[in-house]
């Protein structure tokens, strides 16, 4: 009966083993999965800030901020450092197909050079170049303000938005602001271009692009009900020439020239950009790490219980080899190293969960879902980190164990 009573308990002591390893395993799976994905998404992101082909930026608070762009922008260029500056108005427009239907479209307006000047290398080659808007730097048409100059009414739209309407280059869509057919204005297709894959899907897969003067007219950017010009956008990407898109110091003159020139305005630089987002980034792993304490306190708190238990199940050993003379570090050593190899294993099956579910919701999950998945980046020292934290704090519960051996009597305990 004695055997058979300690046998039970030893498959017991397994059993339980091998929960504690899976709840560890468990708690570390949460927080690998929140920083891998997490810090993928924020380092593309920063990867995309400073691969743009801009470095600076103007905007303004409000609707279509900026006024006298194409002034302003003559003057940006006329800096010794400026490659280019891109006006740029961003609105949503109605389109009537020449199927009869409507669709919503965003409609970017641009002057052509200076645009396909300031788009990031890996964007460069989705667009027809030069891009067949006409005058490249919508000048004739804008004349001198007064919008009286002749007008390509040229547009180029995304391929998704080309294929899944049936649009065909060399047919005349009709965009309107109001979605009021009859203050439409007609517009012929002059090419198509490609969008970048989007981290969340289709947004902004449906753009045209056409003459920044033609936009402003079609917004009512262009002059006021009085006749004053108004020559309004959103921002203005300034690229800088050769070595100079590269230095801080001289990205941080340029944009404080800018300022001087438009000091109403706002003026950042891609480098502020990316400090912040790095900031948020600190901000968002420490979130991360904070959500997964809960789940790794109650994996550790698991892993400290089941060590105290240990002591129950194996209170005549310890007894005999502490009666044998066992010192005291070499019990502790023991649980320790108990400690040790039951984080160790739990961190091993977290750590491989992890990375597990992050390739099956890359593999297998929604659009949006795999697209985010697939931006996972496993940072070995921040998961060497994770894991070493999961280690040490095991070690310390050790402690909890060996208090209890040394206080069992043994008298008690050998009977």
């Amino acid at each position: 009966m004695r055997r058979f009573g300690r046998g039970r308990s030893l498959r017991h002591l397994r059993f339980q083993t091998l929960l504690a390893i899976a709840a560890v395993g468990v708690a570390v799976a949460l927080p690998v999965v929140l920083l891998s994905v997490g810090g993928g998404v924020a380092q593309h992101e920063l990867r995309a800030l400073q691969q743009s082909g801009f470095q600076v930026v103007v905007g303004a608070p409000g609707l279509h901020g900026i006024e006298g762009a194409h002034g302003l922008t003559s003057r940006i260029d006329a800096i010794s450092e400026v490659r280019a500056a891109s006006p740029i108005l961003s609105l949503p427009v109605t389109v009537f197909l020449p199927s009869g239907g409507q669709a919503p479209l965003l409609a970017e307006g641009v002057i052509p050079a200076a645009f396909l000047s300031t788009v990031s290398p890996e964007e460069s080659g989705l667009f027809p170049t030069p891009l067949p808007l006409g005058d490249p730097t919508d000048q004739h048409h804008f004349a001198n303000g007064s919008y009286v100059g002749p007008a390509t009414n040229s547009v180029i739209v995304s391929s998704p938005f080309a294929n899944s309407r049936a649009v065909n280059v060399g047919e005349a869509l009709a965009l309107s602001v109001t979605g009021n057919r009859s203050q439409s204005t007609l517009y012929n297709v002059t090419g198509t271009f490609g969008v970048p894959p989007s981290l969340l899907g289709p947004t902004g897969a449906f753009v045209a692009i056409l003459p920044l003067s033609d936009l402003q007219l079609l917004a009512g950017e262009a002059r006021g009900a009085s006749g004053g010009i108004i020559d309004g956008v959103d921002t203005i990407q300034v690229a800088l020439s050769g070595s100079a898109s590269s230095s801080p110091a001289t990205v941080a003159s340029v944009a404080h020239s800018i300022a001087s020139l438009a000091p109403y305005y706002q003026v950042s630089t891609l480098t502020q950009e990316v400090a912040a987002l790095q900031s948020a980034e600190s901000v968002l792993t420490g979130f991360y790490l904070a959500l997964s304490s809960f789940s790794l306190a109650i994996g550790l708190v698991f892993l400290g219980v089941l060590l105290v238990r240990r002591v129950d199940a194996l209170r005549s050993s310890i007894a005999i080899r502490r009666a044998l003379g066992l010192p005291a570090r070499a019990l502790a050593a023991e649980f320790a190293r108990t400690a040790l190899v039951l984080a160790g294993g739990g961190v091993a099956l977290g750590l491989v969960a992890g990375i597990v579910l992050v390739r099956a919701l890359a593999s297998f999950g929604s659009a949006s879902v795999a697209a985010v998945a697939s931006l996972a980046v496993f940072d070995p020292v921040q998961l060497g980190t994770l894991a070493a934290a999961v280690l040490g704090i095991g070690a310390l519960l050790s402690l909890a164990a060996t208090r209890s051996a040394l206080r069992l009597s043994l008298p008690e305990a050998l009977r």
